[in-house]
C-alpha cells in the first residue's frame, strides 16, 4: 500500500516519502502563487483555488495568507468564506459544508505524530480526518484538532482549541472548548 493511502486511512506513513513530498511541493507552490496574486485577481484566485482542493463548491471565497500542507483530501461546499491566515494541515480527509464562515487565523489539523521518541526521529505520522457541517461559523484564532466533528449549525467561539466534536446547533468555546449553549430559533 501506498504511504498516500496509508496517510489518508488514518494508518502510520511516513511522512518523508517521496509521493507526499512532490504533492506537498506542488501545493505550496500554488499557495505561494494565491497568496501573491491582487485582491482584484478574482478570476485567477478562484481558478487557482479550484486546482489546490478536491473539489470546491460556488461562491467560495479566500482571503490571503493561507498556508495548506495537501489540498487534495480537502473538499469545500458552497457560500463559504475563509478570512485571512488560514492554515489547513490535511494529510486525512477534510470536509467543509454549505454556508460556512471561518474567521481570521483559524487552524484546522488533521496530523498527528507519535509520542514514542523512536517513532518520531523515523518521521512516522498518522492522521484523522475533520469534518465542519453546514452553517457553521468558526470564530478567529481557533485550532480544529485531528477527528473533530463541527455539528450543522454550530458556532465555535473565538480563541478556542477544539479537542472534542462539537454536536450540531451547540455553541461552544474554551481552550479546551465546551458547550456552553445551544441556539434557539426563532419561530
Amino acid at each position: 500500500m501506498r504511504e498516500r493511502d496509508k496517510m489518508t486511512r488514518g494508518l502510520d506513513y511516513h511522512i518523508n516519502d517521496d509521493e507526499l513530498r512532490e504533492i506537498r511541493f506542488r501545493t505550496r507552490d500554488k499557495v505561494d502563487e494565491f497568496n501573491a496574486l491582487s485582491a482584484r485577481q478574482a478570476t485567477e484566485k478562484e481558478a487557482l483555488i479550484r486546482t489546490l482542493f478536491g473539489a470546491v463548491g460556488s461562491n467560495v471565497h479566500f482571503e490571503k495568507g493561507m498556508r495548506i500542507d495537501y489540498g487534495i483530501n480537502t473538499t469545500i461546499g458552497n457560500n463559504v468564506f475563509i478570512n485571512f491566515n488560514f492554515v489547513l494541515l490535511d494529510c486525512a480527509p477534510v470536509t467543509i459544508g454549505n454556508n460556512v464562515f471561518i474567521g481570521p487565523d483559524v487552524q484546522i489539523y488533521t496530523a498527528q505524530h507519535p509520542l514514542d521518541i523512536e517513532l518520531r526521529r523515523e518521521h512516522i505520522g498518522s492522521a484523522q480526518p475533520v469534518s465542519i457541517g453546514h452553517d457553521v461559523w468558526i470564530g478567529g484564532g481557533c485550532v480544529i484538532l485531528p477527528g473533530v466533528t463541527l455539528g450543522d449549525g454550530c458556532t465555535v467561539g473565538a480563541g478556542s482549541v477544539v479537542t472534542r466534536s462539537v454536536p450540531a446547533g451547540a455553541v461552544a468555546c474554551g481552550n479546551p472548548c465546551r458547550v456552553i449553549r445551544y441556539n434557539v430559533q426563532d419561530n
